[in-house]
């Protein structure tokens, strides 16, 4: 019999490294527990403030690992913050891991293929907007792996942002064209999609900036896909199968659907399953308060990690929620006002205290789907559309930025689960639309399709037969495959 020593050194070993946001750095975990359970040794890749946060927030000895899954840190290049535990500036954050994070990159994986307790590098997984790991890829020979963590259909509108440069779409000439008219335009270009609109177009393409930084940095990391070995997605074929069609003829490497990876990431029950990564403490209290409530009654609220929005908003959607009449469990970051602290009239709190939980932050998934679930107020990221989706529980969306508008869209006019909120936000309209959801006849009606589509995320994942767990399968062996040719030259 071998020595642990032999067999470890005979295991194919994945690099993961998402981009060091939550909403990024959930997924990818998923993605590293799949390839650790098919027999691979994992070294997953934060940056040095989230090492640091994530050691805060779970307990020092959280991220210690095990002998075939550990977690390394490599610096982001930004300026030390003395508020450790706020999600840094996209913008910032982007410029800087493109600028600073490729050497100590090149360090960590130098430092790992002369090692003794680990196996030598054989591939890496990357973000799909940490491009700079497909250098560091090519000059160790191995392959990379691209994981672009939007929907299809947002990935799809950023890959024609140069084409809406060249139509003079983008930038816009001056404010004006910021207008709600000038947003309507519809957009009929773009393969496989129908009935868009500008304002439907993920939201780095309204500035009147040619320097602007997200746009420039999107048209740059789409660039850089052509480098990558595969592309993965986190969606499934039922959902986005026209859109992912339509990649497979463009100038891409090949394109694969895994999700819902939560779900696939579900069915394993190795000795890391258990691992999480989330940057807040998670309040497991609202849990317990929902098993004692009646099923597709209450209405989660949750914003994700980025969104921000001005106190006026906050107590627009706090006294809609309070005259909806509903019980209501809502997530609100300290940092979810820009630029002061989140708090809600006290009058609120008196006039709710029977019929809401709050929380700074939670176990989304597991309370997207606990059955007593009715309704979710979201900004349409894809991990909580996705979550939704996979719950059977409709939305009433409110997007934010980047693709979010995108998904706001596909949820509320082709997948059919989901009712759109003006961003103005106006309590009336709250409290309407929660009703509506929760009791009318429009919120029946989405809550059967998204239970429709919860059952087929279900056949997707599926063991053995699922279409996104072939497509896994098609993917580690893509993996394997790369490694065993490059021993061989």
């Amino acid at each position: 019999m071998a020595s642990p020593a032999v067999c470890t050194a005979q295991k194919p070993h994945v690099v993961c490294v998402p981009h060091p946001a939550q909403g990024h750095i959930n997924p990818m975990l998923k993605v590293a527990k799949l390839l650790h359970a098919r027999g691979f040794h994992v070294t997953f890749v934060n940056t040095v403030y989230n090492h640091n946060r994530l050691l805060r927030s779970r307990g020092p000895n959280a991220l210690d690992g095990l002998p075939s899954f550990w977690f390394e840190s490599i610096p982001d290049g930004l300026p030390e913050t003395t508020d450790g535990d706020k999600t840094q500036d996209i913008p910032s954050l982007c410029v800087s891991t493109t600028k600073y994070c490729l050497a100590p990159f090149k360090e960590l994986l130098r430092r790992l293929n002369t090692g003794d307790d680990v196996p030598p590098v054989s591939c890496i997984v990357s973000d799909g907007v940490m491009s700079f790991t497909l250098d560091a890829a090519e000059e160790l020979g191995v392959p990379d792996v691209v994981f672009w963590t939007t929907s299809a259909s947002g990935f799809m509108t950023f890959l024609q942002f140069n084409r809406f440069i060249e139509k003079g779409l983008s930038p816009f000439k001056d404010e004006s064209y910021m207008s709600e008219e000038h947003l309507d335009m519809v957009i009929d270009w773009i393969p496989s999609m129908k009935n868009l609109r500008l304002k439907d177009i993920p939201s780095f393409i309204r500035t009147t900036n040619p320097d602007d930084v997200m746009l420039n940095f999107v048209i740059r990391e789409v660039e850089q896909l052509k480098r990558a070995t595969a592309i993965i997605l986190n969606t499934f074929d039922d959902l986005e199968h026209d859109v992912i069609e339509s990649m497979q003829s463009m100038e891409l490497p090949p394109v694969y659907s895994i999700g819902p990876v939560h779900l696939l990431a579900n069915r394993e029950t190795d000795e890391v399953s258990e691992i999480g990564l989330n940057l807040w403490r998670e309040e497991t209290e609202c849990l317990d308060w929902l098993d004692g409530k009646a099923r597709n009654s209450i209405v989660f609220v949750n914003f994700g990690c980025i969104t921000v929005m001005s106190a006026k908003q906050l107590v627009e959607f706090a006294w809609g929620l309070a005259a909806s009449g509903k019980e209501f469990l809502w997530v609100i970051r300290p940092d979810l006002v820009a630029g002061e602290e989140a708090v809600v009239p006290p009058e609120f709190l008196a006039e709710t205290a029977d019929r809401r939980m709050m929380a700074s932050w939670c176990p989304q998934e597991k309370v997207l789907s606990h059955p007593a679930i009715g309704g979710f107020l979201t900004h349409c990221g894809w991990n909580s559309t996705l979550e939704s989706l996979c719950g059977g529980v409709p939305m009433i969306c409110w997007p934010f930025f980047a693709e979010q508008p995108t998904n706001c869209k596909f949820c509320c006019d082709e997948w059919g689960v989901g009712m759109e909120i003006g961003g103005d936000v106006m309590r009336d309209e709250v409290e309407a639309v929660v009703r509506e959801l929760m009791d009318g006849e429009k919120g029946k009606k989405l809550r059967e399709k998204a239970e429709e589509w919860r059952r087929l995320a279900e056949e997707a994942t599926e063991v053995k037969r699922g279409s996104s767990v072939v497509n896994f399968e098609k993917l580690v062996n893509i993996l394997l495959g790369q490694n065993q040719r490059s021993e061989q030259m």
